[in-house]
């Protein structure tokens, strides 16, 4: 999920909706932020281990993989599209039972695919470092504050990651700089990524609170709409080149790896197998 959310492109939403854990994600976030005192120590263990995974990948994306992204960003996304390719096929079987017969809609698949490349469209040629984290002002800590709510929306939705947005905003490299900045002991951001940390705070019990609503009411949409939002992040993914620091063209049939994309299929399918044995393993031990 760390490794998705901190590139352009694939949300770490969409590797949690993969992997089968994005439902429990959202229940154990919701209830562990507004719940009662049981239900957060109910959610906190599956929250801490996430949260632990969540930060180490976030770590070694900062420290190390940012400038590998820029080199290998072919071979990353060519991973990230075969992930998505196998996903659509396996939701549609995990969930075959709320959305068979419902064809109608097909509508909100529609908009999740139209969705990602509209927001694309809005990125800018570059990932823009104009704005200055070591200035304290209330002004940009408000700017912070509302671009994390919006950020941490997408960060938990399958589709567009946060990353995109940041770009769209261009606040993307001032962040990433900013953290790095930090983990190398340089404390003159700390005050701007407390805003921004707060913000992302709130974007998270908002996001949560509604998508887990929709989970609840009107889960044959919803599962049509994330397929959508799966389909149409292959665009972002594509165009996910062109949105870094240093742009870079979109990727072609000439840069796509043949090879990368079916390690990455394979990989969700072997995750997938893994996850079915452990939930045979589970009620088996239950009878």
């Amino acid at each position: 999920m760390a490794v998705a959310d901190s590139v352009p492109g694939v949300s770490g939403g969409t590797i949690a909706f993969l992997l089968g854990f994005y439902e429990k994600f959202i229940n154990s976030a919701h209830n562990f932020l507004m719940g009662t005192n049981e239900e957060r120590k109910a959610a906190f263990p599956f929250l801490f281990k996430l949260g632990i995974g969540w930060v180490a990948g976030f770590s070694v994306c900062v420290l190390i993989l940012s400038t590998l992204f820029h080199t290998y960003i072919y071979e990353i996304s060519s991973v990230f599209i075969g992930l998505t390719l196998i996903a659509v096929p396996i939701v549609i079987i995990e969930e075959k039972e709320y959305i068979k017969g419902k064809y109608l809609n097909l509508i909100f698949t529609a908009i999740g695919i139209a969705v990602v490349p509209l927001l694309m469209m809005l990125s800018p040629a570059t990932g823009g470092s104009g704005v200055d984290l070591t200035q304290v002002s209330i002004g940009l800590a408000i700017y912070l504050f509302i671009a994390a709510i919006i950020a941490v929306s997408a960060l938990v939705l399958p589709g567009i990651s946060g990353s995109t947005l940041l770009l769209i905003m261009g606040l993307y490299i001032p962040l990433i700089s900013a953290v790095s900045a930090v983990m190398h002991l340089d404390f003159a951001y700390v005050p701007m990524l407390i805003a921004f940390g707060l913000g992302m705070i709130a974007g998270l019990a908002i996001s949560v609170k509604v998508i887990r609503h929709c989970f609840a009411c009107y889960r044959p949409q919803t599962i049509y709409l994330c397929i959508g939002l799966l389909i149409g992040s292959l665009y972002a993914i594509a165009l996910g080149s062109t949105t870094l620091a240093e742009p870079m063209p979109a990727m072609s049939w000439q840069t796509f790896n043949v090879g990368l994309c079916i390690l990455g299929a394979a990989i969700l399918a072997a995750l997938q197998l893994l996850k079915k044995r452990t939930e045979k393993n589970v009620n088996m031990k239950r009878e």
